[in-house]
């Protein structure tokens, strides 16, 4: 790829020690108004005429910014790979990541980050904006500024942050545990299922013992194959047959991701475990999560769960749907054993679950 590259001097009096890499994916936050009045891509060269506060940081930054700006609800896993290239790459010439994101698909990117960066140990944040920067009343300007101190933030161990989070809206959540649950305010992405890392106000408070500790031996290696023959089914009142079944028929499919109410139920009718039992049987792996944002999927805990169990669905525990999919397609994609996928799918690669 051909990515743009800008270097940005943040302060004129002294020669910055901390570095910080800006990977500009696209999305909202790049977006300012040209002379006609139309949103057009930010010129990152100009960054510190929108945002002056940035001169108070003592920063040097670079920004790459993918050739076009692609807006997040294109975001696919060659994507996901060329953000981690990105980072394996400059990953020792500077002090901490924030990639620059639209917030539709922000936590799936996040949730696969933190699968692929394996042995991360410096902070990777992924900040966007619910109104453009170059709109008077964007948000862009904090999750920026707020972002790019808690990339450069150390203690007298190292990094204070040492994965992959998403900032926005004054709180620092654990990447692969963050959903965006709301469009219509700045409040957009919330972590139901594990508390905040983070809280931005006359200081930024760090919740340490929520966060994954600094550890000066780690060395950063990356996987970076997907499998994307994958499928979402949620669950809902009515469903039938057909549609189920025009699911698990897909040509080539390897996994599903199924959307039940509450701690894992699904009706119990016999053509519903009867699909289920088919599907298992072709290979199709089965992934259990809960609808409710803030649900866990304790199988067997009712009937009508029970019977998941029987037949070999595999339960997500407090996994969000965006870090399952991304999972899902992560241990398909970098693991040649289905009997491994399996083992792996049910406990915590990365802190995305609980044990």
């Amino acid at each position: 790829m051909n990515y743009k590259i800008v270097n940005i001097r943040t302060t004129a009096s002294v020669d910055p020690v901390d570095s910080i890499l800006i990977i500009y994916t696209g999305g909202t936050f790049g977006m300012a108004y040209d002379e006609s009045g139309a949103l057009a891509p930010f010129n990152f060269g100009r960054v510190i005429d929108r945002i002056p506060e940035l001169k108070g940081l003592e920063l040097r930054l670079t920004v790459i910014s993918f050739p076009e700006p692609r807006d997040s609800s294109n975001i696919n896993s060659q994507d996901w790979q060329d953000m981690a290239y990105i980072i394996y790459e400059n990953y020792a010439q500077y002090d901490g990541f924030v990639i620059l994101h639209g917030t539709d698909t922000m936590a799936y990117s996040a949730s696969a980050l933190s699968y692929m960066l394996q042995g991360l140990n410096k902070p990777v944040i992924l900040t966007g904006a619910q109104i453009p920067i170059g709109s008077i009343r964007s948000d862009a300007r904090e999750n920026l500024i707020t972002a790019l101190e808690i990339a450069s933030a150390k203690n007298d161990k190292g990094p204070i942050v040492n994965e992959v989070c998403i900032y926005f809206n004054y709180y620092l959540l654990k990447g692969n545990r963050s959903q965006k649950i709301r469009s219509s305010t700045f409040a957009a992405f919330q972590s139901q299922n594990y508390p905040y890392l983070a809280e931005s106000g006359i200081d930024i408070e760090y919740r340490l013992n929520y966060m994954w500790p600094h550890n000066a031996r780690s060395k950063l290696k990356i996987k970076k194959e997907f499998d994307e023959n994958v499928a979402i089914l949620k669950i809902f009142p009515g469903i039938n047959q057909q549609t189920v079944e025009s699911i698990f028929n897909i040509k080539g499919l390897r996994g599903v991701v199924l959307e039940t109410y509450g701690s894992g139920n699904t009706m119990n009718f016999p053509w519903f475990i009867k699909s289920l039992q088919k599907a298992i049987k072709k290979e199709i792996i089965i992934y259990n999560v809960s609808q409710c944002s803030g649900g866990e999927v304790i199988q067997g805990r009712y009937e009508t769960s029970k019977r998941l169990n029987d037949i070999g669905v595999l339960s997500g525990g407090d996994i969000t749907t965006e870090a399952a999919i991304t999972k899902l397609m992560f241990l398909l994609g970098t693991e040649k054993s289905l009997d491994e996928v399996r083992k792996k799918l049910v406990i915590p690669l990365n802190g995305e679950m609980d044990n």
